[in-house]
């Protein structure tokens, strides 16, 4: 069995879906089907999952809904019209709309993640209509019936580990073409709880991992993972096979193309991933597996993200201070905080954070507490961070990486303001300015990919 997952570019309108519905019936083996709501149809457009949350929004601040429900209800209205199913799927969907809309509005978060989910869940209803026009034993299923439990928390759920049996069972015995809606689940008490966005990606691979699915085919819009991002680099080189953890590193670093959630289950369960283009699937795509066999030194991409911060923590002998690290996480801790690298030295340690969770207000309180509790020489917030990381399995024990970086940095012209490098060696970290960011990923892929940008 083959688990295929296709996004919001691949269901944004009728013509892609029919391109859908020709790969999947092309193969026997595409069995488990899973969707995202419909993407954008062109650059100015609005996904549907943006729509719902407006439309959400708009209700819980009591104002009139009419034009948002309609503009959620048009989207699906076209795709079955043109795809000649007739007026009752999209009145099934208002339907279903009007009644997400009359639930209980004490609990703002549950209200929008039940309203959110319609996009999905609504999507996969449609496309098993759509294939049932063709001919083809399709059924939808819903995340409730199959049981996949996640945590009850809304907008950023987890997998429950008693998810994988309930989604075996309840997937084995079904017949024929199963479509399943991505991005959702229910919580243990019954309550409908979303992934974060790009979620889809995390059911699927959740769905392979359960059946031992023989490949998890992700279907996205461009040909193959690539060495690094076409919108900085000009026709970058693709990669046609990662190993789980390279490709884990490039999605947390910037790499969109898969959710750096979405790795774990199938990467536990052994199942390969295969990213494929729905338009032009032909393609060989990229494999992500294990292992691969690559020459030392190689690197495999270059990712880089934007919206970071850091706090820079000075005191001296601060090695000498037996929990000065861990009291200085726990402040961070209980304000709710997560952090991304801690780079430190012998009398001072960085923090790095994403800075749209540390606001102006949340700053104040942080640092005062950690001049208070921790009575240290100094405590600065540097914002407007960019991470730039090169990434490779066989960068492991290769001698001059760091030197060639660097030296690619300054010939560009880029400051360094930070490195961190994991035990594991297959990633090495670069903090840059934000203004510097484009300007760094181009000078490590001219040195280590050759010029193309």
């Amino acid at each position: 069995m083959k688990v295929a997952k296709f996004g919001g570019t691949s269901l944004a309108d009728a013509a892609q879906i029919r391109k859908v519905g020709d790969i999947v019936l092309a193969d026997p083996e595409r069995r488990l089907i899973v969707v995202s709501a419909p993407g954008k149809r062109s650059k100015g457009d609005t996904k549907v999952t943006d729509l719902l949350i407006a439309l959400a929004e708009k209700h819980l601040a009591g104002g009139p809904t009419e034009k948002e429900l309609a503009a959620v209800v048009s989207r699906y209205g076209q795709i079955a019209r043109d795809l000649g199913l007739g007026p009752k799927v999209a009145e099934e969907i208002a339907a279903d709309l009007r009644e997400r809309l009359a639930a209980s509005r004490s609990d703002r978060a549950e209200f929008v993640d039940a309203v959110k989910a319609a996009g999905e869940d609504n999507a996969a209803r449609l496309f098993a209509a759509y294939l049932r026009s063709r001919g083809a034993d399709a059924h939808y299923m819903s995340p409730k019936a199959a049981g996949l439990l996640l945590s009850h928390e809304f907008g950023n759920a987890q997998v429950l580990p008693q998810s994988y049996e309930n989604l075996r069972r309840s997937l084995a015995r079904a017949p024929g073409i199963t479509v399943f809606p991505g991005f959702f689940g229910y919580s243990p008490q019954g309550a409908v709880v979303t992934f974060p966005r790009g979620g889809s990606d995390i059911t699927g691979s959740i769905l392979a991992a359960a059946v031992k699915a023989d490949v998890y085919e992700n279907f996205t819009d461009v040909d193959s993972v690539f060495v690094a991002a076409p919108s900085v680099v000009r026709q970058p080189r693709p990669i046609s096979e990662l190993t789980y953890r390279e490709m884990r590193e490039l999605s947390y670093a910037g790499f969109s193309v898969f959710h750096e959630e979405a790795l774990a289950p199938v990467f536990h369960a052994g199942v390969p991933v295969s990213i494929k283009n729905t338009n032009n699937p032909s393609a060989p795509g990229t494999r992500i597996a294990l292992e691969r066999s690559c020459p030392l030194g190689e690197v495999a991409g270059i990712a880089c993200g934007d919206g970071f911060c850091s706090i820079f923590v000075s005191k001296y002998l601060m090695n000498r201070e037996v929990g000065f690290g861990r009291r200085l996480l726990q402040v961070l801790e209980e304000e709710g905080l997560s952090y991304e690298h801690t780079p430190s030295g012998i009398d001072n340690i960085s923090v790095i954070l994403r800075e749209k969770q540390f606001t102006p207000a949340v700053e104040g309180r942080v640092l005062s507490r950690i001049r208070r509790e921790l009575a240290v020489d100094d405590v600065a917030v540097e914002r407007g961070l960019a991470l730039v990381m090169i990434v490779g399995e066989c960068m492991k024990n290769a001698v001059g990486l760091a030197a060639r970086a660097t030296s690619a940095f300054a010939r560009a012209g880029v400051n360094i303001e930070m490195i961190n490098q994991g035990s594991s060696e297959v990633s090495m970290m670069f903090g840059v300015k934000t203004s510097d960011m484009e300007k760094a990923v181009r000078a490590l892929y001219n040195e280590f990919f050759g010029p193309g940008a």
